[in-house]
């Protein structure tokens, strides 16, 4: 079976444990932690800076994807979750970017940047809720929550159900 390109293996690995450990932490220790709180600048700090490496890795990924050899889109004999498959991962691409962008929006206008990053001596906003880019940030964590579930339960059925061994084109080893 053809295989992506090892680069793009990697890649994809890493971004799942990244995103996956970036949605968890600002739903729950960034969430959980009031802005008086100290401690919230360093939560803040690994959370921004994740969210940085994960945009940064997902502009290579996108370029790799763009200039190497791929397999051709999975065929399950039905068009429509055929072309819904292709349209998922488009919506995974969009909603990890949008999640950047969003955050990056979010912690300008709140000046996190100079506090976090520079060491700014004033303290961070009472709260986030005024700002518009922080209520987009949230809506699309929950988006991609969602379309990360359906892509592994797609994958499962691909693996567990149809036995079509598709897995083996997102991992490591020697194509066909």
């Amino acid at each position: 079976m053809p295989r992506y390109h090892p680069l793009l293996v990697a890649l994809h690995w890493l971004l799942a444990v990244m995103i996956l450990v970036a949605l968890i932490m600002g739903g729950t220790v960034l969430k959980g932690t009031p802005n008086s709180d100290p401690a919230k600048v360093t939560a803040l700090m690994q959370h921004m800076s994740a969210g940085i490496a994960i945009l940064a890795l997902m502009v290579i990924r996108l370029l790799v994807r763009l200039r190497s050899a791929k397999p051709p889109p999975a065929d399950i004999g039905y068009t429509l979750l055929n072309m819904l498959g292709v349209a998922m991962h488009y919506a995974l691409y969009l909603a990890v970017f949008a999640m950047g962008i969003s955050g990056i929006v979010t912690a300008n206008i709140a000046g996190l940047p100079e506090i976090v990053f520079f060491g700014a001596d004033f303290p961070l906003p009472e709260n986030f809720r005024d700002i518009q880019a922080r209520a987009v940030h949230g809506v699309i964590s929950k988006l991609l929550w969602l379309l990360i579930a359906l892509h592994v339960a797609a994958g499962l059925y691909h693996q567990l159900v149809r036995k079509d061994g598709l897995f083996a084109r997102m991992w490591f080893g020697r194509g066909a």
